[in-house]
C-alpha cells in the first residue's frame, strides 16, 4: 500500500504543493471564501496574512501586543484576526485565527528571486490541526 492510498483510506486531503523559483512549497487557499497563494511554513508557529490583503480576506482585524519575527525582520507590529474559515483543497476549518502583518519584506525577497509574491503564510497551527503529513517525494500535503 502506498502512503497516498493509506492516507486517503484514513480520511486524509490530498493537496497539491508546488515548489516555487526560491525552494519554498506554496498552495492555494481559501479564507472567507476568497482563494489566495501562501507559503507552507512548518516553522512559522501561526498562520498570517498581509496587512494588504484585510479587504480582500474579509479580515476583522484587532490590535495586538505580539511582536512578529521571522525571515529576518523582528518586532514587527501584528494585529490578529479570529474565526475566519479556511479551505485548503477539500479539507477545511472554520476558526482559524490569523496574525495579521507586514509582508513586504517576504514579498520583497520573493520577487528578487523571480518568484511570485504571496498573500500570507501557512503555519504549524494549520498543520497540527489538520495532522499534517507532508510527502515531498509526491509535493502533496494531505490534512484530516
Amino acid at each position: 500500500m502506498t502512503l497516498r492510498q493509506l492516507l486517503l483510506k484514513k480520511g486524509y486531503k490530498r493537496i497539491k504543493l508546488i515548489r516555487t523559483a526560491t525552494n519554498h512549497l506554496e498552495l492555494k487557499a481559501t479564507i472567507n471564501s476568497t482563494e489566495g497563494t501562501f507559503i507552507l511554513d512548518t516553522g512559522a508557529s501561526s498562520s498570517c496574512v498581509g496587512f494588504e490583503a484585510v479587504e480582500r480576506f474579509q479580515l476583522l482585524a484587532e490590535d495586538s501586543n505580539v511582536k512578529a519575527a521571522g525571515a529576518g525582520a523582528t518586532d514587527m507590529l501584528t494585529q490578529l484576526s479570529s474565526k475566519n474559515k479556511i479551505t485548503i483543497g477539500k479539507w477545511a476549518y472554520k476558526k482559524l485565527s490569523l496574525v495579521l502583518f507586514d509582508m513586504t519584506h517576504v514579498n520583497s525577497a520573493l520577487l528578487a528571486h523571480d518568484a511570485e509574491p504571496v498573500n500570507g503564510i501557512i503555519g504549524a497551527d494549520v498543520l497540527k490541526k489538520g495532522k499534517a503529513v507532508i510527502d515531498y517525494k509526491s509535493m502533496c500535503l494531505y490534512l484530516k
